[in-house]
């Protein structure tokens, strides 16, 4: 009878034991929190489905939308470990609100930007004047005030001084996807969207002419500095450089920095 305090003292403690141990286990795997544009939706969905095959114990949980409202979300404390976005200008922001690691950020692609038409539009657009026709009467045009393809929108439009006109039939949308699929469901007359997001829609979509730019479109990728797994986060930042996620990135029309 005697021997019972002492085996429940060792039971005690081996359960102790297994819980410390599983809990380790769960902190040096943890989830990575990553927040990306929304062009590098179907991208990043294999670059990370590829990442956890090589990474045992890994999980990327992926959050896209446009930009700007995912550096808000960041300032507002949103659990986010790598933060990529798809203009230049928003990284900017993210490193003087100091939301991401100093001296982290590196170039991992390139984009293109397209006006595109319903598949069966007749319209006879092959240059950004082409638009300020009567026939073209919506355009979808990702807000420039968060969405990094509406400030590129809006920049070659002003560079052609045809912004004033454009703006009067724009219709904004909260991502560079929405736009997408205005001009897939035949919901506006045309849209501006990245040359990547137009090739996933061929059957939809054509693209009327890419937009001149004087200005690279730039997708920049930084470890968070607040981020609660900063090695695993650097780890999947590396992986997006390799060759592997490289060619991932290649399979979906995106460019070399």
């Amino acid at each position: 009878m005697r021997r019972f305090p002492v085996r429940i003292a060792l039971a005690k403690k081996c359960a102790a034991a297994v819980a410390l141990s599983c809990a380790a286990g769960l902190v040096q795997a943890g989830d990575l929190h990553v927040s990306a544009a929304a062009s590098l939706t179907n991208a990043f969905q294999d670059i990370a489905q590829a990442y956890e095959a090589r990474h045992a114990g890994a999980r990327v949980l992926l959050n896209f939308g446009a930009s700007g409202a995912l550096l808000q979300q960041m300032a507002k404390g949103a659990p986010v470990d790598v933060f990529a976005s798809a203009d230049m200008e928003t990284m900017d922001m993210a490193e003087k609100q100091k939301l991401v690691a100093t001296g982290e950020r590196r170039n991992f692609a390139r984009n293109s930007l397209v006006v595109i038409v319903p598949r069966d539009s007749r319209l006879a657009v092959a240059r950004l004047r082409d638009l300020g026709q009567p026939a073209v009467q919506k355009l979808a045009i990702g807000n420039p005030a968060s969405v990094p393809a509406g400030r590129y929108t809006r920049h070659a439009l002003e560079a052609a001084k045809l912004w004033p006109g454009i703006e009067a039939r724009a219709i904004n949308t909260q991502n560079v996807r929405q736009a997408l699929d205005y001009v897939a469901r035949g919901e506006v007359d045309a849209g501006f969207v990245y040359g990547t997001d137009a090739a996933l829609m061929k059957d939809k979509v054509k693209v009327a002419f890419e937009v001149p730019l004087d200005v690279a479109i730039g997708y920049p990728i930084a470890r968070a500095a607040g981020a609660g797994n900063p090695a695993e986060a650097k780890s999947f930042i590396d992986f997006v450089l390799s060759p592997a996620g490289q060619a991932v990135l290649a399979k979906y029309g995106f460019q070399k920095p």
